[in-house]
Order: C-alpha cells, then structure tokens, then sequence
C-alpha cells in the first residue's frame, strides 16, 4: 500500500511545488503525494521552468491550502521552510513529521541569471533529500 506524503511550506509555490513534483517522479510507486502551504499563491514560473530543465512537468500543479488536507492521515509530514514548521497543524493519526529547511528561492534577488542559480540550488538540494528519503523509507 503507498505511504500518503503531504509537503509543506508557506506559500505552495516553489520548494513544496517542487519536492510534489520530484517525489512523484523518484517514487510513484511508493507515495501518494501532495503539497500545500500556509498561505497559498500561486506556483512560481521559475519553478515551473528549473523542474522542467530535469524533465519533470509541474505546470498543472495548483497552489493549495493545507486547511484542505486537514482531516487526512498521512504517513510522513514533510515541512520544507521554517515558518511552515512552526505553524504546522495537526493532522490525524501518528504520521511521522520530517522538517528540511531550505532557502525560499522566491526570495532570491540579484540579475535573473543569479535567481535562477537560487532555485537550481534549491532544486537540487531538494532533490537529494528526497532521493535518501525515497531510499530510507519503505
């Protein structure tokens, strides 16, 4: 049976976007995975365009509320920013919580070839994290 994986940061715009879209890709056959975020926008093109540079489409993913989540169990409770962990609610059952705190590439600032070395960096720091994850977990 797949474990059920919800992935968090404040926004649902860039690192919980992209750790949905790169754990559906390492391990569809493991989890169920959404993400969500404390105070959803929208999903930022420049994490649209880094995901698909490996291949990975995440344009038809929406920025989604985690209130809407918030009567399913889940197995592992991923927050991938500070202020998500901090605020994080509570969710059913005993789903184990992992935190990783990564830079919020939405804050980059700089030319847009330095933004764009942001979120490549958080992409593929994202992306390790979940590959030990994919390879730690049953």
């Amino acid at each position: 049976m797949k474990k059920q994986v919800i992935i968090m940061c404040t926004g649902n715009s860039c690192r919980s976007q992209i750790a949905e879209g790169y754990l559906r890709h390492l391990a569809r056959d493991k989890y169920n995975v959404v993400s969500a975020g404390l105070e959803p926008s929208m999903v930022n093109p420049r994490a649209i365009q880094v995901m698909a540079e490996h291949g990975i489409d995440i344009s038809g993913h929406t920025s989604k509320a985690v209130d809407l989540f918030l009567n399913q169990k889940f197995d592992y409770i991923i927050t991938v920013c500070d202020h998500a962990k901090e605020r994080c609610p509570f969710f059913p059952g005993s789903g184990k919580r992992i935190h990783w705190s990564f830079r919020d590439p939405a804050a980059a600032t700089g030319s847009e070839t330095e933004i764009m070395e942001v979120f490549r960096s958080v992409r593929d720091q994202i992306r390790k994290r979940l590959i030990e994850f994919a390879n730690d977990t049953d």
